[in-house]
């Protein structure tokens, strides 16, 4: 194991970015990598575009899971790095390269220094959509081998090189994407009253959706509806028929998604009539919160103090969403941050965490995984 350098396995991944259920080189060269291993040790097998891998214990009386996220994003990358994607349009801009060489480090050593329990590390597609981790739980690959404790992590490039952030209880927000498609009558910009205007329609749903967190959540909850895209009209001359907005609905509580839903499709029917339009609504993907087992992340947290190996922060919870959160839902463990001290931030087309964390990821979840 001491010759593997997992820097150099994270930058291959780096280079070979692939949108959700399409990691078809992703999961192809996780299987040549884990092929190399001692065979006698590890059971494998596919799920779609992801991967299960078992790595049996020496007396086993529970699983201990490990999930690493294994897709990239539809970003262009611009950092100047020696080894960047060779997918154009494509970009490991959330640190899924990262997971994935960490959580290949981390299984790398208990197929040489097997534990007392059983490993299941979960190589899963689709994080960033339209979600894996859901269907993957469902998945009878995931029924025969469920573990009875899991973790995960995430890069943090605000955090410094190897620093721990986490908390009991919520830590990720539940998220829903937001699809909405206006139709009306379109028409010659000199005859407006003979048609029935969408981009008007759109700006007036837009305005007046700004109230709906501030007037129906409680301030002590907190909820965010964003739109980040709009597209209508074709000339300057012609009134639109048809209008798209793109967004997204986050929310620090179950009901308080409910709640936001439920007030949204009531000014969509507000708008339909006030405008004479009628308008189309599509939740998309939809990301149940990541909530982090007290007892868990207690005891992880005591790790870290006895063993000296870090520094770990008791961080506020965020109104990012992860698919990780329906794992959490039915398996107890939890998810954390891992700093890699980057000027910038997740998504973003220059992000270059410090590779330095890959190797203290790898030694801390080794160290604390071995002792459980």
């Amino acid at each position: 194991m001491s010759t593997v350098d997992f820097k150099m396995i994270r930058r291959d991944l780096h280079q070979i970015p692939e949108l959700g259920f399409q990691e078809f080189k992703t999961q192809k060269y996780l299987m040549d990598y884990i092929s190399s291993l001692p065979g006698d040790r590890y059971e494998r097998k596919q799920w779609k575009t992801g991967l299960f891998v078992k790595v049996r214990g020496t007396e086993p009386s529970k699983t201990i899971g490990f999930r690493a996220d294994i897709d990239g994003l539809p970003i262009t990358e611009q950092t100047g790095l020696s080894f960047p994607s060779r997918h154009e349009g494509r970009m490991h801009a959330c640190g899924h390269d990262f997971h994935m060489a960490i959580g290949l480090g981390i299984l790398t050593h208990f197929v040489h220094h097997p534990i007392k329990d059983d490993l299941l590390f979960i190589f899963q597609p689709a994080e960033e959509g339209p979600g894996g981790a859901e269907p993957m739980l469902r998945s009878d690959e995931m029924k025969e081998w469920k573990p009875d404790v899991i973790f995960a992590l995430h890069i943090a490039p605000e955090y410094e090189v190897g620093a721990i952030a986490l908390k009991p209880g919520l830590l990720f927000a539940n998220t829903s994407e937001l699809f909405l498609t206006f139709k009306g009558k379109g028409g010659h910009a000199a005859y407006p009253h003979q048609t029935k205007d969408m981009i008007v329609a759109a700006s007036a749903f837009v305005t007046q959706m700004q109230g709906i967190v501030s007037r129906n959540v409680d301030p002590l909850d907190s909820a965010v509806i964003t739109i980040g895209k709009m597209e209508a009209g074709t000339v300057q001359n012609i009134i639109a028929e048809k209008a798209r907005l793109e967004g997204t609905i986050r929310t620090l509580s179950e009901a308080s998604m409910v709640k936001v839903k439920a007030k949204l499709e009531a000014l969509i029917k507000g708008i339909e009539t006030t405008y004479d339009c009628s308008i189309d609504v599509d939740y998309g993907s939809m990301y149940h919160q990541v909530y982090n087992d007290p007892a868990c992340t207690q005891d992880f947290l005591d790790y870290i103090e006895e063993s000296g190996k870090t520094e770990a922060i008791i961080c506020k919870e965020a109104m990012t969403g992860e698919d990780f959160g329906y794992m959490l839902k039915e398996i107890p463990g939890f998810m954390f941050w891992l700093g890699v001290g980057s000027p910038y931030g997740l998504h973003h087309a220059k992000l270059d965490p410090d590779e330095k964390a890959i190797d203290h990821a790898i030694n801390l979840m080794t160290g604390y995984i071995g002792q459980l």
